[in-house]
C-alpha cells in the first residue's frame, strides 16, 4: 500500500506540473496571437506575411522549436492514450509557437495525428481484448463508424469555409466542455466498479490456486503472448475500410481540379455519399440480422435496434463534421461515444485512433499534393508524435497492469479534451478580439467564393 501511495503522489506531481505549464502556455499563447493579429493586418498591406517566410524559409532549431517539440510531444502522448489524437494541443502550438498560419497548422497538425495514429495502431495490433479473446481492436465497431467520419469530415471542411470563426470558437468551447465533463464522470463510474471488483478480489484472494499450479489467467496470458499481428487483423474488415480510404481519396483529388460549386465539384462531392453509405450500411444490416457483432460489448453487442444503429452512424458523421471544421480528429467525439457504448477503456481508445488513421492519412495525402505545408518540419514533428504515441502508450499500459485500473485511459480523455478546449478556445477569443479591433467582418463566408 505504501509503494502504492508513493507512486500516486509522483504521478499526481507530474500532472500537476504539467497542468500549470499548459495553463501558462495559454496566457502566453493569448497574448502573443493578438500580436500576431496586429502584424498579420499591417503585412497584409504588402502582400507578404509572416507565416510565408515560415514556410519558404529552411527549418532551424531555436527555442521556438525546442518548446514545440515538449509541448507536442506530451499532447501525442495523452491524445494517442485517450484516443483523441491531439489535435486540439498541435494546432495551437503550431500557429502561436512556431508561427505558421492556420491552414498550415492544420495540415502539420494532421500530419502529427497521423504519426500518433500509425504508432498507436502499431501498438495496439499486438494486443488483445482485456477481457474477450478478440484483439484490441473492434474492427466491426470501425467499420460502422469510419465511412461516416470520413463523410462528416467533408461536411465539415465545407462548414469551416461558411461558418465565422467565432461561431466555430463558440462550438468547440461548448462542445469540448460537454464531452470533457462526461467522459470525467464516466472515469468515476468506471474508477468506482474497478474498487469494488479490487475488494471482491480481495476477499477470494485465499482460493487463489499455488505458485506453479493450472491458472487460467496464466493460460490467457500465454496465450496472448502468443498472438502475432497478422492473427489480430480482420482482413476483409480492414480490407472494406482501405476502400472507402482509397475511393475517397480518389474523390478528394479530382475535386481539387474543378471550381468550387462547379458541376464537376458538386458531382465529386455526392459521390462521397454512396460509398459511405453503402459500406456502413452493409454493416447496420449485418449488426441488426445477427451476421455480425460489436463483440467488445459482449452480449449485448449482439442485440442492436435500428434507432440504435442510426444513431450510432449519425454521432460518426457528427465525430466527422467536428473533425474537419475544427482541423482535429474524430476521436473527440469518438472516444466518449464508444465509453458511453459500454465498450472498455482500452478498446474504446485503441478503435478511435485506429478509425483515425484512416480520416487523418486521408487529409495528409491531400495536404501534400496541394504543398499546403513545409515537408522538412512535417517530418519532425511526425518522428516525435510517432515516438510519443508509443511511448504514452506503452507507460500507460505499464501503470493499468500496476494499478488494475483502466479508468485512468478515462481520465487522460477527458484531462486532454478539456485542455483542448482551453486552448483552441483561448486561440480562438484571441482571433476574435484581433478581428473586432481591426473592424474585420465577421458573419457567413460564401462557400462558392472561396480559393482554397
Amino acid at each position: 500500500m505504501a509503494e502504492f501511495g508513493g507512486k500516486w503522489r509522483g504521478l499526481k506531481s507530474v500532472l500537476m506540473v504539467l497542468i500549470n505549464f499548459l495553463l501558462a502556455f495559454v496566457f502566453v499563447s493569448a497574448e502573443r496571437g493578438l500580436t500576431r493579429e496586429a502584424t498579420s493586418a499591417r503585412m497584409d498591406e504588402t502582400g507578404d506575411s509572416v507565416s510565408s517566410h515560415v514556410l519558404k524559409a529552411e527549418m532551424k532549431f531555436d527555442w521556438r522549436i525546442v518548446l514545440g517539440s515538449i509541448i507536442g510531444f506530451f499532447g501525442a502522448a495523452f491524445g494517442s492514450v485517450g484516443g483523441v489524437g491531439g489535435g486540439g494541443i498541435f494546432v495551437p502550438m503550431l500557429s502561436l509557437i512556431i508561427g505558421f498560419d492556420p491552414k498550415s497548422a492544420t495540415a502539420i497538425s494532421k500530419c502529427m495525428i497521423m504519426g500518433a495514429a500509425v504508432s498507436s495502431v502499431y501498438y495496439n495490433l499486438k494486443l488483445r481484448h482485456p477481457t474477450i479473446d478478440m484483439p484490441v481492436i473492434d474492427y466491426d465497431l470501425a467499420l460502422l463508424i469510419q465511412p461516416m467520419l470520413m463523410l462528416g469530415i467533408s461536411l465539415g471542411v465545407a462548414l469551416n469555409v461558411v461558418f465565422a470563426d467565432w461561431m466555430v470558437t463558440v462550438l468547440l468551447i461548448v462542445l469540448f466542455t460537454v464531452t470533457s465533463t462526461k467522459a470525467f464522470f464516466k472515469g468515476v463510474e468506471t474508477w468506482r466498479k474497478e474498487t469494488i471488483m479490487k475488494r471482491t478480489d480481495a476477499g477470494e484472494v485465499e482460493y487463489k490456486p499455488l505458485r506453479g499450479g493450472p491458472s487460467n489467467s496464466q493460460g490467457k496470458e500465454t496465450k496472448e503472448l502468443e498472438i502475432t499481428v497478422f492473427e489480430n487483423v480482420y482482413w476483409k474488415e480492414l480490407g472494406l475500410l482501405v476502400f472507402v480510404w482509397v475511393a475517397f481519396l480518389v474523390l478528394q483529388i479530382a475535386k481539387e481540379s474543378t471550381y468550387t460549386c462547379s458541376i464537376g465539384y458538386w458531382v465529386l462531392n455526392l459521390l462521397q455519399i454512396p460509398v459511405a453509405v453503402g459500406v456502413t450500411l452493409y454493416e447496420v444490416v449485418s449488426l441488426y440480422t445477427g451476421r455480425r457483432a460489436i463483440a467488445s460489448k459482449g452480449d449485448e453487442g449482439t442485440k442492436f435496434r435500428v434507432l440504435q444503429l442510426m444513431t450510432y452512424c449519425a454521432f460518426g458523421v457528427l465525430a466527422g463534421v467536428v473533425g474537419g471544421l475544427l482541423g482535429l480528429g474524430g476521436g473527440f467525439i469518438m472516444g466518449p461515444l464508444f465509453l458511453e457504448l459500454g465498450v472498455p477503456p482500452q478498446v474504446s481508445s485503441a478503435t478511435a485512433t485506429f478509425a483515425m488513421t484512416f480520416s487523418s492519412s486521408m487529409s495528409v495525402v491531400e495536404y501534400y499534393l496541394l504543398k499546403r505545408f513545409p515537408v522538412p518540419y512535417a517530418v519532425y514533428f511526425v518522428v516525435v508524435a510517432t515516438f510519443a504515441a508509443f511511448i504514452g502508450q506503452h507507460i500507460v499500459r505499464r501503470l493499468i497492469i500496476v494499478f488494475g485500473r483502466a479508468s485512468l485511459i478515462i481520465f487522460i480523455l477527458a484531462f486532454t479534451i478539456f485542455v483542448s478546449a482551453i486552448l483552441l478556445g483561448g486561440f480562438g477569443i484571441s482571433n476574435m478580439i484581433g478581428k473586432i479591433h481591426h473592424q474585420e467582418y465577421m458573419g457567413f463566408e460564401n462557400l462558392c467564393k472561396y480559393d482554397g
